[in-house]
């Protein structure tokens, strides 16, 4: 059957399934309306790597109430590279134990080609050819699940499920369509009963429109924001600069404009009260040409500092020349420190001269309490910034600040609405991959984590965590704020662990 036709027939498939109506996941077989609530983890034996899965993990998995794993994995394992159709049985057989292992414990199995002929969002995979462009990728990728739908025929989608391709990026939904059709056909051509999920587009943040018609599930990401999952994680770009975590947090635009851009020029604004004296420590991080920064305290200059980046060595930590304008953009990452009187009601920040700095880090300690209020500015995106007033609230240390750009529960359920109105309608849903790399503070984690797991359970959405074993997970994850129990030869995170259970 010709792309075309498969795709014209898919639709009108799913046209007369649209009025079935939705069908609980405790009354039916998992399908693309109706996917069961697993929640699980990422084995990644396939990842990058060639090793076989452990049957212990599957044992674990199980005994802690969790029933399901995502293999995402790199076709290249077993895939001759001179000749894309000789495939190694040998590596083959270790997604076969996998499925196998699935079915002893309980645990449903999602294969996934992280790496597939032409694409893969790691940048450090290159490939000769482009998946959303090339016809000989696209005949490759559909080689591939054929191969494995075949391999698994027969096999229940209780059991089993392909996930196409881990996040698609940077390209349209026209585009992907037509990269993944000859897929979608191989598969249901081996079996019309497997389970299809596709990651949604833009890293899997946004659902793929034409999913109903052609009966897939959907798979999305638990990875807002960024600048706490992703602190510090080596392969993305600008994470070594991010502002240590916190949750709750204010998203709140830490550049200061100067007056060369006059509609630019407003101040972050602290709103007391302040009833004891205060130091108020600022972390300016970048400044941009020549800039003066002051802070007023009830209209009062408490701090005045003026920054003139340039060559060679100074009161900067790193010296950046940017030659298409012939200035210095010199990284400071540098504290310095005002004495906020007792009685204060506002405190403005503006830089009054230049161009622009970014702040990356205010602190606040009140003399009569000794401990530091952290208000982290993680967003420093070079567009005219929204309302910066934050109030703050001394006798809160819990939640000390507040404002517009809170990001908390609700700002989380307000990220996952797309996906829970596609679960209300009649879609399976599940969020494929979410965690928080180990350089994040673990208290930090562990509320944040509740927080993405209460949102998926009342919308009843599962998920699995990437990954079991290592820098996301709940063992070996290399974290140093954390009271390890050792766990057969492994560091396990309890605390975790039994955050997790309860959801």
């Amino acid at each position: 059957m010709k792309r075309r036709e498969f795709l014209a027939s898919i639709m009108a498939a799913g046209v007369a399934a649209a009025g079935m109506g939705r069908v609980g996941a405790s009354d039916a077989a998992p399908s693309w309306r109706a996917l069961p609530r697993w929640r699980g983890f990422n084995l990644l034996e396939k990842f990058y790597r060639n090793e076989r899965f452990r049957e212990q993990d599957f044992q674990w998995i199980s005994d802690w109430g969790f029933d399901f794993v995502r293999l995402p994995m790199d076709y290249q394992q077993w895939t001759d590279a001179n000749a894309p159709a000789n495939l190694d049985e040998a590596v083959l057989e270790h997604v076969d134990e996998a499925v196998d292992l699935g079915e002893r414990y309980g645990v449903h199995v999602s294969l996934n080609l992280h790496n597939a002929p032409g694409f893969t969002v790691n940048a450090a995979i290159d490939h000769d050819l482009n998946l959303w462009e090339d016809t000989e990728a696209q005949e490759q990728f559909a080689y591939q699940w054929e191969t494995l739908a075949r391999r698994y025929r027969g096999i229940p989608p209780e059991r089993v499920s392909f996930n196409l391709v881990n996040e698609p990026a940077n390209v349209d939904e026209e585009t992907y369509l037509n990269a993944v059709m000859g897929a979608i056909e191989a598969i249901r051509e081996a079996d019309p009963n497997h389970l299809i999920i596709t990651d949604g587009l833009a890293w899997g943040r946004d659902p793929l429109e034409a999913a109903e018609d052609l009966r897939l599930a959907q798979s999305t990401r638990g990875y807002s924001p960024m600048g706490l999952s992703h602190y510090r994680a080596t392969w993305v770009s600008g994470a070594d600069t991010y502002p240590t975590p916190v949750w709750p947090a204010l998203e709140l635009n830490g550049r200061l404009f100067g007056p060369q851009r006059p509609d630019w020029n407003d101040p972050i604004v602290l709103e007391g009260p302040f009833d004891a004296p205060t130091q108020l420590r600022v972390r300016v991080r970048q400044v941009s040409n020549h800039s003066r920064l002051v802070i007023r305290a009830n209209g009062e200059t408490i701090l005045e500092h003026s920054f003139e980046p340039g060559p060679g060595e100074g009161e900067w930590e790193e010296v950046i020349h940017a030659e298409e304008w012939d200035i210095y953009q010199n990284i400071y990452n540098r504290d310095y420190t005002a004495d906020v009187p007792a009685g204060t009601q506002r405190l403005e920040l503006i830089a009054e001269e230049g161009d622009w700095m970014t702040l990356s880090e205010l602190g606040l300690r009140p003399e009569d309490n000794g401990s530091e209020h952290v208000l982290t500015l993680p967003a420093q995106d070079f567009e005219q910034p929204e309302e910066r007033v934050v109030q703050y609230h001394p006798e809160q240390p819990g939640q000390p600040f507040t404002g517009p750009g809170m990001m908390d529960r609700d700002w989380l359920a307000r990220e996952f609405d797309p996906w829970r109105e596609l679960a209300q309608s009649g879609m399976g849903v599940h969020v494929g991959e979410w965690g928080a790399h180990r350089y994040t503070p673990h208290d930090v984690v562990l509320r944040w984590a509740e927080d993405q797991l209460a949102v998926w359970q009342e919308a009843g959405v599962g998920w699995a965590l990437w990954n079991l074993r290592g820098s996301f997970g709940i063992m070996d994850s290399g974290r140093e704020d954390v009271d390890y129990e050792e766990f057969h030869g492994h560091q396990l995170d309890r605390a975790f662990l039994e955050l997790l259970r309860r959801y």
